[in-house]
Parts: structure tokens; sequence; C-alpha cells
């Protein structure tokens, strides 16, 4: 039963509404980057020193002028998705090329990216150019209203983990007393207008109680057709107050993009109906008219393979955010199990320190300030984040090690969390050059917090 309504014949309209979104998104994320943190920032430069995900060290940027290049071609790739031209290649250059950049380095982490990377790669295998396309437009056979009901829920199923997973990671004692929404909010008190509200103590503890009964109740609520549009505006407001307060790039662009999608598959269609009353019914017959399935014919074989490709997807967005409980310890302090999990704007951390480089044949010590090799962002996001100072241990080791020297890498931080004190962040007596990365596996020289969040 479930897999007839996998393949059952949907309107084709809300996935076109996506492709042209998700298009449009892209362009202004990369062409955001490329300014930003290329030209402005000169963050890809080969000779610098990047934060790698563990595990992807071989991903490099490109030399001058490729790398311009390469960002060029990407804005192309999202302009073809947009207009549907050779959609299903520049959708495929556009995934790697995204995903390539994301990898680039750690200290650029947003959960947007890491479900703009997913995304990517759905975009793919969904037939989201068999309408308003050039493509379309050029083979008349490709051209159909519809499409199998699995390419329309799939992308509203990753917007409901994101509000799920988001949700309850609010349930943090922290969070419940509006820390550090309070700290975030005071320093917005300049706004123009809003400032003093926003500064309001009970703002804080509004827009932290409101955000996670949002979260909670909006996969839930959408799914329901007679709460679907009061849920709907209630996520409007609530990513263009994100949007305001945080200024978080594309991402609330995106979810509302993703969270209209919970609607009937036809509903670009009717909204456009009601919006153009001048437009004359006869606009959109051909919509009706042209329900071509023979596309979607499939084959016993292909109907299983699709199954578990969404099996497969489906159980990773649900088991990823879980493997956090792997790990003993807070992870708004440890880090460990934060990325991917939908942990968003949850906790403010900062830190300072240096590391220690000790000369094992002489005994001789050095001391390294960071800022030195690091660039603004990576220093600050250096002293929250356990697995850089690890990898910034590792790079000074071999930085050593290529001038002949044996060395030992100490590394002294202090951290803050939230509105706790500063305490150690990183055993002070532990070679972090010699150390191993273990990916699941708690790390015994991140010192346990003296003070615990709730």
């Amino acid at each position: 039963m479930m897999m007839t309504q996998l393949f059952q014949p949907l309107s084709i309209a809300s996935l076109v509404f996506f492709r042209i979104a998700f298009g449009i998104l892209a362009f202004a994320d990369v062409l955001g980057t490329w300014l930003y943190y290329h030209v402005q920032e000169r963050a890809y430069q080969p000779e610098n020193f990047r934060f790698s995900y563990i595990g992807f060290e071989w991903v490099q940027p490109l030399p001058e002028p490729w790398m311009s290049a390469f960002f060029i071609i990407l804005l192309l790739n999202a302009i073809g998705i947009i207009i549907g031209w050779r959609y299903v290649l520049n959708a495929l250059f556009f995934a790697v090329g995204f995903t390539w950049l994301f990898l680039l380095e750690k200290a650029h982490y947003l959960n947007h990216g890491y479900l703009f990377c997913w995304i990517s790669f759905l975009m793919i295998v969904l037939p989201a150019h068999r309408c308003w396309s050039f493509d379309a437009h050029r083979n008349p056979d490709l051209r159909s209203a519809v499409t199998p009901a699995w390419c329309i829920w799939i992308l509203p199923f990753l917007m409901a983990v994101v509000y799920f997973y988001g949700g309850l990671a609010k349930l943090n004692g922290d969070w419940l007393r509006a820390v550090p929404l309070k700290a975030w909010l005071q320093q917005k008190s300049s706004f123009p207008l809003i400032g003093p509200a926003l500064a309001w103590p009970g703002t804080a503890y509004f827009m932290a109680y409101g955000g996670l009964l949002f979260d909670l109740m909006a996969p839930f609520g959408l799914f329901f057709r007679k709460t679907r549009l009061f849920v709907f505006i209630l996520a409007i407001g609530f990513h263009l107050l994100n949007t305001l307060v945080f200024q978080i790039g594309i991402f609330p662009a995106l979810s509302i993009c993703l969270t209209a999608l919970f609607f009937s598959p036809d509903f670009p269609f009717v909204w456009a109906r009601k919006l153009l009353a001048r437009v004359q019914e006869s606009s959109f017959s051909w919509i009706a008219e042209n329900r071509n399935m023979e596309y979607w014919q499939f084959e016993p074989g292909y109907r299983k393979s699709i199954s578990g490709f969404l099996v497969l997807v489906v159980s990773v967005h649900l088991l990823i955010p879980l493997r956090q409980h792997l790990f003993k310890g807070n992870v708004a302090w440890t880090e460990e199990g934060h990325r991917y999990s939908w942990r968003m704007m949850l906790r403010s951390k900062q830190g300072y320190g240096h590391f220690t480089v000790k000369n094992l044949d002489t005994g001789e010590e050095e001391t390294i300030r960071p800022s030195r090799y690091l660039s603004k962002r990576q220093n600050r996001k250096l002293y929250a984040h356990p697995d850089m100072i690890w990898q910034f241990a590792r790079y000074l080791r071999q930085l050593y090690q290529q001038k002949g020297k044996r060395v030992a890498v100490y590394a002294h931080i202090q951290t803050r969390l939230n509105d706790n004190p500063y305490q150690s962040f990183i055993d002070p007596d532990v070679d972090l050059g010699s150390v191993e990365w273990t990916h699941f596996k708690s790390a015994l020289w991140i010192m346990p917090p003296e003070h615990r969040p709730g």
C-alpha cells in the first residue's frame, strides 16, 4: 500500500516552484560566498591554513583564476536550474561543486549549507524540469504536469526533520532560561524602532518558548489540512524574525520555501489564480490536459530501487541527529555530535588561549598564538570546537617536523559556555600532536564543565 502511494501521480507544480526558488537561493548563496569569503576575506587561497572536515582533507581550493572560474560555473549552473536548461547536467555539476565548496572550510559551517548539500543531490533525481523549463520546451515528450508522489514528499520531510530536531535541542535548561537569547537581543538594542522591544527581558523568554513550541509543533501542524495555513503564517513570522535578529543568510528563505511544500502539490497554480485575478482560467487549462504518465510506468525493479533509496535517505536524516548520544557529556560543551544535528542558535561560546610547542630533544618550549596563522573567523571558532583545536595542534606538529624537530603540542584554552565563567576546555597535559582522532568515542582530553548547563 505504501509503495503504491509513493508512485501515485501528483501535480508537478510545487516541484517546479521549488526548482525555481532553489536555483535563485543557490545563485544568491554562491554569489555571497564568492564576494565575501573569497574576494574580501581571501579564505580560499591554497597557501592559507584551513580547517578541513576530518576525512576530507583531500578537498583543496584551486589557485586563481581557476577558483573564480569555479564560482562563475556554479552561478551558471544555478541559472540553468532556474530556467530548466539541461537541468540534470546543471543540477549534477552544482551539487558536486557546492558540496566541494562546503567541504573546503569547516569554520564556515552553517546548517543551511549542510541542508543545501543534501537538497542539491536530491534535485538531480527529482524531475523538476518536466514543466515550465527549456528542456520541456525543446522536448515535448518530456513535458508532464504530474510527478510521482515521492518526489513531492521527500523535500518537506527534510524540513520536518529540521523543525522537530531543532525543537528537541531547545529542551535544555539554558534555553528555558532564555540563555543566550538575552545577551544576543541586548546587542540589538540600538536597532531603530524595535531596539527597546528586543532588549526587554520578556522578549527573550517569548522567543525562547515560542521558538521551542513552534519547532515541535510545526511538523504535525503542517501535516493536517485544517492547521496548515495557520502554522505556515507562523513559520513566515518565525523565519522573518530570525532574519532580522540573526542575519543567517538564505536559511530563512529556504525554510519558508520548504515549508510551503506541505500544501497541496498544485498550490502554486491555485495561489496564482487567486492572486492574478485578471488571468483567464484558460491560461492554466493546458496543465489539466497535459497529464502525461507514460514516463512514469515504472518497472517493479525500479520501484524497489526508489523505495530502497528513500529508506536510506529517511534513515540517515533520522539517525544522524541522534549520534550525540554516543558521546559522554553535554554536547553544547564538548561539541561531539553537534554538527548536522539541527542544534541551531542554541549556545554562545567564547574562548582564548595559546599552544605550547615543546622540543622533545632539547626541552625548549615555544608559545604559539593561533591568530598568527588563522583568519578572524577561524580564530573565533577555534576556541569553541575541540576538533579544530586538535587539527591546529596537528598542523603545528607537522610544521616543526618539516624542520626536523620532534615536538609535543599542548593546548592551553579557556572557554565559556553561555553565562558560565571561563574554565579549562582542553587538558593542558595531553600532547594533542600525538593523539589520534576518534569519530565515535568521547575525547578524554576535553575537560568536563565545572558548571553544567541544564
